[in-house]
């Protein structure tokens, strides 16, 4: 184990204000800080007991990427993302992936028109703002692929032709971890491509009292007719947003540290032998892009001008799990992905 001491969290906060720039308090910075903080809000009223499922969310928009979400039935998935569009400028599609679903389901295809005599391309439902892929593991590989070039380009192509996604294109990919007869597990390519993996669980008892009292309101309201409209967080916003993030600060020992972070998983001897004996393959490259802008997207929604190493460690977790493989010999000693991370974020010393 290295000897090297971490900073302690007041020094790092310290260390990079002093090597931060000036704070860019420019209206349209405000104006979006001041949507995105009323649109997380929201959905913590409505999406009670999953502070965690929020932030990610919304996370995954500002960083441009994609969430796979891990939970048993009834804990909101489908509501977060569904609540998400009630508020943002855009358009929303679930699509329910079953065993006979067809990668043209996905993507749309040529349509013949007779009257005309020609092909004409119908827009299948990728062409939305907002993708629920409800469990997606149910689907075959083939169907599971069609998202690929979809989730990594922006983009599909059908025959010879390439056609452009909408953006902001966010897919939010579900799976339940109770039943496995039936499913097709998603091949590392896949899981590679999403931003980010988290898991849920079930809420105490405190929060559950709460949800009902949500759920007997909404049901009032519908039946009363009284819903009301929320908010609107518009596409020129998230796209300030992201820019925002892109250009927020970080500092060169805080980059060292996140790059040293994914290294340690393809070279763990060079830290701890048990960490060698748990790990066959560690994070590629695009888990480095991947920690990079969620640790920017962590520090720009807690409303910070500059990235610390507690960003880099708080969506840790949610980025690597699903890029880290680790060994049979893990696997019948308990070990899961989570106590590896947990053990290199205690192994790689802040720069």
């Amino acid at each position: 184990m290295s000897t090297e001491t971490n900073f302690s969290s007041e020094q790092a906060s310290s260390r990079e204000r002093d090597n931060s720039p000036e704070r860019d308090n420019s209206p349209e910075q405000a104006s979006s800080h001041s949507a995105f903080s009323k649109a997380r809000k929201y959905l913590q009223t409505r999406i009670i007991g999953q502070r965690l499922l929020v932030d990610r969310l919304l996370i995954a928009l500002l960083a441009d990427g994609h969430l796979l979400v891990e939970g048993a039935p009834g804990l909101a998935k489908t509501t977060a993302i569904k609540e998400l569009s009630s508020i943002l400028e855009g358009d929303f599609h679930r699509l329910q992936f079953t065993p006979d679903l067809l990668p043209g389901d996905l993507t749309g295809s040529d349509v013949y028109r007779p009257e005309t005599g020609d092909f004409v391309f119908q827009k299948g439902p990728l062409f939305h703002n907002l993708i629920l892929a409800d469990e997606i593991n149910r689907a075959p590989a083939k169907v599971q692929s069609a998202l690929l070039e979809a989730m990594g380009e922006h983009q599909i192509t059908v025959g010879s032709t390439t056609y452009a996604l909408p953006r902001p294109f966010l897919v939010m990919a579900t799976q339940n971890p109770i039943e496995q007869e039936g499913t097709y597990p998603l091949p590392e390519a896949q899981l590679d491509r999403f931003l980010m993996h988290i898991f849920i669980d079930y809420p105490d008892a405190k929060t559950e009292n709460l949800i009902l009292e949500l759920a007997r309101q909404q049901a009032k309201n519908t039946y009363e007719n009284k819903y009301v409209a929320p908010l609107q967080l518009s596409l020129e916003a998230v796209s300030t947003a992201q820019q925002e993030v892109l250009d927020i600060h970080m500092a060169k020992p805080v980059q060292e540290y996140l790059v040293q972070l994914v290294l340690a998983s393809r070279n763990p001897a060079a830290y701890d032998e048990k960490l060698a004996r748990w790990i066959n393959y560690g994070g590629s490259p695009r888990a480095t892009i991947a920690l990079d802008r969620c640790a920017r997207a962590h520090a720009w929604l807690n409303e910070r001008d500059y990235v610390s190493p507690e960003d880099v460690q708080a969506v840790a977790l949610d980025v690597l799990r699903h890029r880290i493989l680790i060994s049979y010999e893990a696997e019948a000693e308990g070990i899961t992905p989570d106590h590896v991370i947990h053990e290199l974020i205690k192994q790689v010393p802040v720069s």
